[in-house]
């Protein structure tokens, strides 16, 4: 049944730390390509350990576990806004472990705790790929935020001690931190709501498509150069000379040559790398104390919050997190970085804190007493986005309301028609603008039912999907009649290269859109999404809180549930099964024993990484196919991370040797050889290596040719994908799913990690179970980490709850 928890973390957990005895362990004990190894007697066939026996050991894990129901209730998924202060410390505090890699994310399994990938990539038929066009369309987008903020508040002008907003804002921060009372004016002035044109009643015109103008995919070589040779002079591998030149823009060899430390901003790199650099550079001249040094490391500790999912620091953690990087003055650094700007200070009002009492002035009157606020420190593209979203979502609310017509009463008859919630959310169409839905899987059905409701009215509808594979579910159920643009990815419909393109007015030629996956959404792609919405359109975001949160900073669902400024309805459809059922009790914190008769669940136990490696084989390759009929190629297997002995990374070379085993002559791939192309940040495309030429990898991915550059498979935007990281399986579904679940990697384990991995599979999920009591701790205990956000303030500032 479908969960109503606090909406699920980001994969940022702590990170595992590899047992260098297990890995040696794994060495030694590899696995053959016959899938034959050593294992524990009884258990050389999944069958053997399948059924309600292997429900039972998955149960009976539990026992002696903690009975308690803290951190297993459903809470309100933003009352931990104001409390969340120690997670980005330890956020920042992480943010040097772990190698970042190119889809996002690190050695952690940690989709969030990295640099978004490159999202240059090749689509058939197009001058660019749809990735490129999202990135322009974003560049678009934040000159035009950035344009409206500048006319509103003016610039500070970079390189200049503070001054007017900066330097009242400055002024504020030091107030709090005394425990004067702050000056009244607020941080960031907040201008009415922009009004935005009505939908038009009826279609009009042919929707405009984006050009497909050509996007330049690298830095000039003439500043790529540059960068290079400053790399050689300080010592820095040349390889960072296309990432560093791309970072820091035109000129970026003088930048870099006059600020050693914007070296930082490349992805992966670390303080105490810039730091040596920067002395082979600067000499004696180098220090701790140096003032570029405290402003780069200020804003590397943002970009690492912000990759774990924060918008915004609290100043004490921030503070914190600086000394520990051996900045000496915290708030030298940050003042420098906002008069640079880099970083934006804001104090907001403490969300779920009490109203002061009002205090008596000399006359005895009582005057209105300032409530307790919070002193945060953010990036100015985040911060532009979150202002951008909240705006948005309040020009859509405030906007007159709908006109009684021929759609509504129809909606209303439509709604008649069916039972349940997807009667009410059909209603709620009718009447309101912005509509939340939450469910399970076997919700889903409803929302794409409302939408397909509302389409046989004649009314323009799209459901969009976090996934290719969403998408494509939800064509099959919207029906055979229904029009090619009514689905799409939301990267696709960002792009404008799916769905219904845009009107006249640069606004989607839409009446409906509904976001499946909506949980997936970062600050981002949701202001972008609203910004393009014209105030007649109805947005209906529909997910299932209890997944892990977006890969991008920002908790955009839980924050728009928790404002409680429009209807949610919650979906009373279960998920049938025993896999159901077992994933539905994850959802409230309670690993419970299945009954499986027909296998649709099976533990299989493991001592160490080698034997989860070779049973996860085994699995794949004989077990799997023979005793439930699916396909190894129907297959995903699904791990907490990419590195440890039984990371992606060793899983996809045993199951390569037994599957596809060649050479590798194509950058370590092979014809036939099963691949994820990282598209962006928490966006993956699954596939098939067809080949390799001059140009790059040609893939397969959902039966349409893909090439990806040979650029980006060098980057790593390219990996094998018979196993997954749990943020890369959200959104997708397969009709097996094995989870394997390492000794090495349980601090990566929560609840919402869990729940997500658990409910990949159709028919069939097993368990490679080396966790021991982990497992169960994890689901009854470890919650979603808290992410401190704005949004949630912001927009219930601006609409008053209904």
């Amino acid at each position: 049944m479908s969960t109503e928890s606090a909406a699920a973390e980001n994969e940022s957990g702590a990170r595992p730390d590899t047992d260098p005895a297990a890995a040696a362990s794994a060495e030694a004990e590899p696995v053959s390509a016959d899938g034959a190894g050593a294992g524990p007697a009884g258990t050389d066939d999944a069958e053997a350990a399948a059924g309600s026996d292997g429900s039972e050991a998955l149960a009976g894990r539990a026992d002696g576990a903690a009975e308690s129901t803290e951190g297993a209730e459903p809470t309100d998924a933003g009352a931990e806004a104001a409390d969340a202060e120690t997670a980005p410390d330890e956020v920042a505090a992480e943010a040097e472990d772990g190698e970042v890699d190119a889809d996002g994310t690190n050695d952690a399994g940690d989709a969030g705790d990295a640099e978004a990938a490159s999202e240059d990539g090749a689509e058939k038929g197009a001058d660019v790929s749809e990735a490129e066009a999202e990135l322009a369309a974003q560049r678009e987008f934040r000159e035009r935020i950035a344009e409206r903020k500048a006319a509103k508040e003016g610039p500070i002008d970079a390189g200049t001690k503070l001054s007017g907003t900066a330097a009242d804002l400055l002024a504020a921060v030091r107030a709090v931190e005394s425990g004067e009372k702050p000056a009244a004016a607020p941080v960031l002035a907040r201008p009415e709501p922009e009004p935005r044109r009505d939908a038009p009643a009826s279609s009009p015109a042919e929707p405009v498509r984006r050009p497909q103008a050509s996007v330049q995919t690298g830095p000039d070589p003439e500043a790529v150069d540059s960068v290079r040779a400053v790399l050689a002079e300080g010592g820095a591998p040349e390889s960072l000379a296309g990432p560093a030149a791309a970072a820091l823009g035109e000129g970026a060899g003088d930048e870099l040559r006059a600020d050693p430390w914007q070296l930082l901003r490349v992805s992966g790199v670390r303080p105490e790398q810039a730091d040596g650099f920067a002395r082979a550079l600067l000499g004696a001249e180098c220090g701790p104390d140096d003032e570029r040094r405290g402003r780069a490391v200020t804003v590397w500790l943002l970009e690492q919050a912000a990759n774990a999912g924060h918008t915004a620091l609290d100043l004490s953690v921030l503070a914190e997190a600086l000394g520990k990087q051996g900045v000496p003055d915290a708030e030298e650094a940050v003042q420098s970085a906002v008069a640079e700007g880099d970083a934006l200070i804001f104090h907001d009002p403490l969300e779920d804190a009490p109203a002061p009492a009002p205090a008596a002035d000399e006359d005895g009157e009582e005057e209105e007493a300032e409530r307790p606020v919070r002193v945060l420190v953010g990036l100015e593209r985040y911060a532009l986005a979150e202002e951008s979203l909240a705006d948005g979502l309040a020009r859509l609310l405030n906007a007159a309301p709908k006109d009684e017509g021929s759609a509504t009463a129809g909606l209303e008859e439509a709604a008649a028609a069916e039972r349940g919630t997807t009667a009410e959310l059909i209603r709620a169409i009718a009447a309101h603008r912005l509509v939340l839905h939450t469910g399970g899987e076997a919700a889903r059905a409803e929302p794409i039912a409302a939408a397909a409701a509302a389409g046989k009215l004649g009314l323009r509808v799209c459901v969009a999907a976090h996934s290719e594979d969403g998408r494509v579910r939800a064509a099959e159920l919207l029906g055979p009649d229904a029009p090619e643009t009514a689905t799409a990815t939301v990267a696709g419909l960002l792009a404008q290269a799916e769905g219904p393109g845009l009107d006249r007015d640069g606004a989607f030629a839409l009446d409906v859109l509904v976001v499946l996956d909506a949980p997936q959404l970062d600050v981002g792609d949701a202001a972008m999404l609203v910004e393009l919405l014209a105030d007649g359109t109805c947005l209906v975001l529909s997910g299932d809180p209890g997944t892990l949160w977006s890969a991008g900073p920002g908790r955009v669902f839980a924050d728009v549930a928790a404002a409680e400024i429009c209807p949610r309805i919650a979906s009373r459809t279960p998920d049938f099964g025993p896999i159901g059922e077992l994933v539905s009790g994850i959802g409230i914190g309670e690993l419970n024993q299945v009954e499986a008769p027909g296998k649709e669940v099976v533990i299989v136990p493991v001592r160490d990484p080698a034997e989860a490696i070779h049973r996860t084989v085994q699995l794949v390759a004989d077990s799997v196919p023979r005793a439930i009929g699916v396909p190894a190629e129907q297959t995903q297997v699904i791990t907490p991370g990419h590195g440890g002995a039984a990371g992606t990374r060793a899983l996809n070379v045993a199951l390569k040797e037994r599957l596809n085993p060649g050479p590798g002559r194509f950058g370590g791939f092979d014809p036939g050889d099963r691949a994820v192309y990282v598209t962006g940040r928490g966006r993956i495309r699954s596939g098939v290596v067809v080949g390799a030429d001059a140009e790059g990898l040609r893939l397969e991915c959902d039966g349409a040719p893909v090439l990806v550059p040979k650029e980006q498979v060098e980057q790593g935007a390219v990996r094998h994908g018979w196993a997954v990281t749990g943020h890369q399986a959200v959104g997708v579904r397969w009709p097996a799913a094995v989870v394997v679940l390492p000794g090495d990697a349980t601090q990566a384990l929560s609840r919402p990690w869990v729940y997500t991995a658990f409910g990949r599979g159709e028919r069939h999920l097993s368990v490679v179970h080396g966790a021991d009591t982990a497992l169960p701790r994890a689901v009854s205990e470890i919650a979603a980490k808290p992410r401190t956000t704005r949004l949630r303030g912001l927009v219930a500032a601006q609409v008053p709850r209904p």
